[in-house]
């Protein structure tokens, strides 16, 4: 008799069908127990440990012993090797034949000495396919090596994912066996998940969704998992509902395999140079085996590694770059941050990138790719634009506590003008597995419907590697255009942008900075690999600029660009965003450092090359070359070393009067040893000490209450007795600047305990545990005592464990007073700041980023304002009303804020995961105080901070130094900065310079900037240093003259003529 249908119950039919397919549940009679058959062991099995990442060709030389299913190795960050000898038996001819193996580390499988496929059972990669189909021919017998990292696919946290990692975790090898495998019931698999995933997603108020579950159901019945014959009868159920098409408005996803892999987190750089060979070469093998996979990659640095140590995997991937299915995207040398790198370091991020990108695969990327950091600068747009980049993909607003991105396709302004495209995948994940509930989510979560009918899918495991997996792909072709979801098709960024480009017209434009309300407290961690990032940003600004003089002056000077390629490229790595962050483990932060030092040590001895070349042929007397790296005058006291290593102060004078009110660069020599005060030392040049000035800094004696008065005749400072700043008086106007009955310099404590990011995350409610620390009465202690320099000094107790000192000082001619410190901290979950209430009122405050400035509320009137409670700054910061302000500079910091009248610096917190130690020890920085009459621009509170972070330079000098001051370049308007003077990348002749220049202002204007180089010929030229045809620059009278839009980057091309020497 014929089967009755049933009446169907939602639940009990879903519940069937998913038992069917469980991995759990009824294994010995479902379909997923099928899914592999027949099993055999591995015929030999041997192991080797060692703690070294060996290359293939030295492991495979070890000494391998007896290994089997169950052993455990380790600790973490070791590697084990096996040796895995097989033999097929012969009566598996014609099946597909897997090698199943199971571990908690990650694997990578090498057959003939070239690895093949990454094993990760995190990534769902637990089996690598020996043949899709064995032949009566084919050898049965094979050794293959398995490399197993000792750490999964996100480190080795102990007891959650974040937290530092375990050092003496095992791990074990669990399964490790050939087997048959069952591709038709894969398939049936993959069908049946599919139609659970659309019942479940479109729900109970969709007939789509009974039609999925109606045949799912039918599918379980006609299906007989142990009678392969009943498979073809469900399988024709399922391509009969899928081949359903969708209308013609259906909204389309465009499905990228992608494998975000950082560069270093929770896991050191050494090891994500394996995790990019395990997830690539799997990816690798998806390519060949599916022609329409496109893979996207970011990231050159990564690409150079596998280069260098997978020279036939790298190969490969260019060979299927050609073909179109290794897309190499981004344009940067790495996924850096998008707040803490200087202007110029994210220039070179392209320039770096780019050039590689060029080089190797023989096009530029036209898409900027950074889908995962914490925020992103109003000067990106500008900066993509000029290295050739109109599109931007991300998604990490997201992650936003508290307000929603309002657009996931929307057009973005940046500070000066420039837009960009910018998609953000609105299923807000870069690692998408491809379920049905993700491809529902991309759709029903698109903030932009009815403006873009296009979206990313970005596919496959990511963050520590893994990369996309056959399921997923063929997951992917079921939904390519099945009625009731959106259209699906496998596509790259060049499809995806080039649909959304096409019908842009009703898109919104967002103005400015992408701000992540979360991760604030990656402003401050770490502070030491803060520090490290800013100083290295200045070395390699000065070596360059100094090697550039050196090329100008002298025939035999070699320009350093092998060397500085170098440097350049690990600064740009530790810009990585979670290195310079501070969000990763302390193997990373360790690597960090010892990255910085290279960077120090490598740019002193070329900074004395420079020096030397410089120096070479001069008349004047041995002595020393101070260097002005800026491009203006600076009078400043400078600190020259003494016979004995002691040191003393001086003034160092100018020979020639500079003409005209112009701002320079330049280079003078200093005859003898001690410490001297440059006086209106011209920028990049070469001149003698002179005797100190008749005009003094004072540091008035203690008065009867311990207070310390410095007066230098332009501002007056009074300090308490315990160090607080009590009064700030501009002396010229008599304007104080310290709010009344408040104290400036104010080190408060806050308890600093998030939710779960701990090196990340700072919260608002930290604020509401505000400690002031309270100083001792006395300690206070005058310093130096007058001349060119006053200072006066204190102790602060932080905690028991934690200390603090610190010297104010005040330098003569100097519009501001800085206050050098030095911390030894040793805290818990505490975030430490300092406090100057200001007498100013103002409903913004600004703040430097990278070529420019913007503002920022100092209310909370509003969720957007409020979430900005913590926020992130460069060089200064100020609060000014009309006709007054107070700037706030720093040397190494990035954290800020202002709320009301209180300018707040971060500067130190202590998480405790994912690296413990990090920020506990001894830390010296310096941050300083500006009042200032009119606006920030007019009365120098740029160039002050400059000064502040690119102190003069006093390089002994290997032979005679100039006799007389040489100025190299010096500008007409003090709203443009000269930032970068360096040799051009690629030249037929090596005397080449790029010139850097930005408006910083925020005005139009036009800026002659003149030179003492002998040039040639004058170019404009964009950020990849390309000419700009229509751009010739008339050069006359040794002058060219630029024109500016506010906060714009223009970049120059001199040609210098042969020198005279």
């Amino acid at each position: 008799m014929a089967a009755v249908p049933a009446v169907k119950h939602w639940r009990t039919a879903l519940e069937r069908v998913e038992k069917f397919v469980s991995p759990l549940y009824f294994t010995d009679c479902n379909l997923r127990g099928r899914l592999f058959g027949d099993r055999r062991p591995v015929a030999a099995l041997a192991s080797f440990l060692t703690p070294e990442r060996l290359s293939y060709e030295d492991a495979v030389q070890q000494d391998f012993r007896p290994a089997q299913v169950g052993d455990c190795f380790g600790p973490t960050w070791w590697t084990c090797w096996f040796r895995v000898e097989l033999i097929i038996p012969e009566a598996w001819v014609g099946q597909e034949v897997h090698l199943c193996w199971e571990s908690d580390g990650e694997g990578l499988v090498w057959r003939d000495g070239e690895p093949v496929q990454g094993l990760t059972t995190e990534g769902e990669k637990n089996s690598y396919i020996l043949t899709n189909k064995l032949g009566e021919g084919d050898s049965r017998s094979l050794t293959l090596y398995v490399e197993v990292a000792c750490n999964g696919l996100l480190g080795a946290g102990k007891g959650t994912m974040i937290a530092p990692p375990d050092p003496k975790k095992m791990f074990q090898l669990s399964r490790a066996e050939l087997a048959v495998f069952h591709r038709d019931i894969h398939q049936l698999l993959v069908d049946l998940e599919l139609l659970l995933g659309i019942a479940k997603g479109l729900g109970k108020d969709s007939q789509r969704s009974f039609q999925a579950l109606y045949t799912a159901n039918q599918m379980v019945n006609v299906c007989d998992p142990a009678q392969p014959e009943t498979f073809p009868v469900a399988q024709a159920l399922a391509s009969r509902f899928f081949n359903q098409r969708g209308g013609e408005s259906q909204h389309t996803l465009h499905a990228m395999g992608h494998c975000h892999i950082d560069t270093a987190w929770l896991w050191p750089f050494k090891e994500t140079v394996r995790k990019c060979a395990r997830s690539w070469v799997t990816a690798l093998k998806l390519m060949e085996q599916n022609a329409d996979f496109i893979f996207v990659c970011s990231q050159a640095q990564q690409l150079e590694w596998v280069k260098s140590h997978y020279p036939g995997l790298y190969a490969q991937l260019q060979e299927f770059a050609c073909q179109g299915q290794f897309v190499p995207v981004g344009g940067t040398w790495v996924e850096m941050d998008g707040n803490l790198p200087s202007g110029e370091a994210m220039v070179r991020q392209f320039l770096q990138g780019q050039s590689f990108f060029l080089q190797e695969f023989g096009k530029l990327c036209s898409e900027f790719w950074l889908p995962d950091t914490f925020g992103y600068s109003a000067q990106l747009p500008q900066i993509m634009r000029g290295c050739g980049i109109t599109r931007f993909l991300t998604q990490k607003l997201s992650w936003n506590l508290v307000n929603s991105f309002p657009h996931h396709t929307f057009h973005w302004e940046g500070l000066d003008g420039s837009r960009v495209l910018v998609h953000f995948p609105p299923g807000d994940s870069y690692g998408m597995q491809v379920n049905v509930e993700e491809v529902l989510k991309t759709v029903t979560n698109n903030q932009d419907k009815g403006r873009a009918n296009h979206s990313a899918f970005l596919f496959g495991f990511g963050d520590g590697g893994g990369g996309p997996t056959q399921t997923m792909l063929d997951r992917l072709r079921r939904l390519g255009n099945t009625d009731g979801l959106p259209r699906v098709q496998l596509s790259s960024p060049d499809q995806l942008f080039e649909a959304l480009e096409s019908d842009q017209g009703q898109l919104c434009t967002w103005v400015g900075e992408l701000f992540l309300e979360l991760h604030n407290g990656t402003y401050t961690t770490h502070a030491q690999i803060k520090k490290g990032n800013r100083e290295c940003e200045r070395i390699l600004h000065d070596v360059e600029l100094l090697s550039s003089l050196a090329l100008a002056r002298s025939a035999h000077f070699l320009y350093p660009a092998a060397q500085l390629q170098h440097l350049w490229r690990l600064l740009l790595l530790n810009q990585f965003h979670d290195v310079v962050t501070g969000s990763c483990i302390q193997l990373v932060a360790e690597d960090a450092m010892k990255n910085y030092e290279d960077i120090r040590s490598h740019g002193n001895t070329l900074l004395s090359a420079a020096a030397g070349a410089l120096c070479a042929g001069e008349p004047g007397p041995e002595g020393l070359l101070v260097v002005n790296t800026l491009p203006w005058k600076r009078t400043e006291v400078l600190a020259l070393p003494k016979p004995g290593g002691t040191q003393s102060l001086g003034r160092s004078r100018e020979e020639e009067p500079s003409p005209g009110d112009r701002a320079q660069h330049g280079l003078c020599a200093c005859s003898h040893l001690h410490l001297a005060a440059a006086s209106h030392t011209p920028a990049a040049s070469i001149r003698n000490a002179g005797a100190p000035a008749s005009s003094t800094s004072k540091s008035r004696p203690p008065k009867t209450d311990g207070s310390v008065t410095l007066d230098n005749g332009i501002i007056r400072v009074r300090l308490d007795s315990t160090g607080h700043l009590t009064s700030l008086v501009l002396v010229a106007s008599g304007r104080e600047a310290i709010a009344e009955g408040a104290l400036g310099n104010q080190f408060v404590l806050f308890d600093d305990v998030p939710l779960y990011w701990d090196a990340w995350d700072v919260m608002d409610y930290h604020l509401e545990t505000r400690k002031p620390l309270l100083g001792q009465v006395g300690t206070l202690a005058i310093g130096t005592e007058g001349g060119l320099r006053g200072s006066a000094w204190f102790l602060l107790q932080i905690s028991p464990n934690s200390r603090l000192s610190q010297e104010v000082v005040l330098d003569i001619g100097c519009p501001y007073v800085r206050f050098h410190t030095e911390v030894h901290w040793h805290e818990a979950h505490k975030f430490l700041k300092v406090e100057f209430p200001a007498r100013v009122r103002s409903p913004q405050a600004t703040y430097e980023i990278q070529f420019g400035h913007l503002q920022r509320p100092t209310h909370y009137n509003t969720s957007w304002d409020w979430a900005r409670f913590e926020v992130w700054t460069h060089r200064w910061m100020d609060l000014s009303e009309h006709g007054f302000g107070l700037a706030l500079l720093n040397d190494c910091k990035y954290g800020a804020s202002v709320r009301g009248n209180v300018l707040s610096l971060s500067l130190l917190r202590a998480p405790k995961a994912p690296d413990a130690t990090a920020d506990m020890g001894c830390h010296k920085f310096t941050y300083a105080l500006m009042p200032h009459e009119g606006s920030f621009q007019d009365a120098g509170v740029i160039p002050a901070a400059y000064s502040l972070n690119f102190p003069l330079l006093a390089l002994p000098a290997p032979g005679p130094a100039p006799a007389t001051a040489w100025s190299a370049f010096w500008l007409s308007s003090p709203a443009v900065v000269l930032e970068t003077v360096k040799q051009a990348e690629t030249t037929t002749q090596n005397r080449t310079l790029v010139l850097r220049l930005y408006e910083a202002h925020g005005s139009h204007v036009d800026c002659w900037v003149h030179t003492s180089l002998p040039v040639q010929e004058a170019v404009l030229c964009d950020l990849l240093e390309r000419r700009d045809p229509a751009g010739h620059l008339p050069f006359q009278d040794s002058s060219l003259k630029v024109t500016f839009s506010p906060f714009q980057v223009r970049s120059l091309v001199l040609v210098l003529q042969p020198p005279s020497n």
